[in-house]
């Protein structure tokens, strides 16, 4: 008898084991799930602020190149002077650098990269579009004024690669890139 005793007690811990271990698959996969969803969330919300911080250099960006052309028309029409356009354009340099500077501080995720690179070129672009024209108005040099042209179609070109690259990857058409 005492064999049987044994035997039924070796079944018994070997149902004990088999519970444990599917009660620990069952706490390691809820974990996981957990886990997966909360990344989930943080990575959508990190991507919203990102999206909000874009947004916001643009606007800032659009509302400088706003003023400044304003100025621009406002120095064709005569309403100012030559020197006052001309230290208005120190200004606007400034303001134009410090916009760039701002695409260093973001913090990229890594789908939205190439659109960056072409929102920051496209601001770069436009900066030295803005300096041609600047140099036009100093020196009435029409070859200036045809330069700033020039680049200015460029930096539309780039602002519009850019905004159909950031379009198709938050929408996720573009496969995950490294930087």
């Amino acid at each position: 008898m005492k064999k049987k005793g044994k035997s039924t007690s070796k079944a018994v811990k070997k149902t004990g084991f088999k519970k444990l271990g599917v009660i620990m698959v069952g706490i390691i996969l809820v974990g996981a799930s957990i886990f997966y969803f909360y990344s989930a969330e943080q990575a959508q919300i990190r991507g919203y602020n990102f999206g909000n911080e874009i947004q916001s250099i643009q606007d800032e960006l659009k509302n400088e190149q706003s003023d400044f052309y304003s100025k621009v028309s406002m120095w064709k029409e005569e309403t100012i002077s030559k020197e006052q356009i001309l230290d208005y354009a120190d200004t606007h340099v400034m303001k134009m650098n410090k916009i760039i500077a701002k695409y260093a501080d973001l913090q990229i995720p890594d789908v939205f990269s190439g659109s960056v690179k072409l929102f920051k070129l496209s601001t770069e672009t436009q900066l030295e579009s803005d300096q041609h024209l600047i140099n036009w108005i100093e020196n009435d040099d029409k070859t200036e004024k045809k330069r700033a042209e020039e680049l200015l179609q460029a930096s539309f070109e780039y602002e519009m690669g850019a905004l159909s690259s950031f379009e198709k990857a938050k929408t996720g058409l573009l496969p995950f890139q490294n930087p």
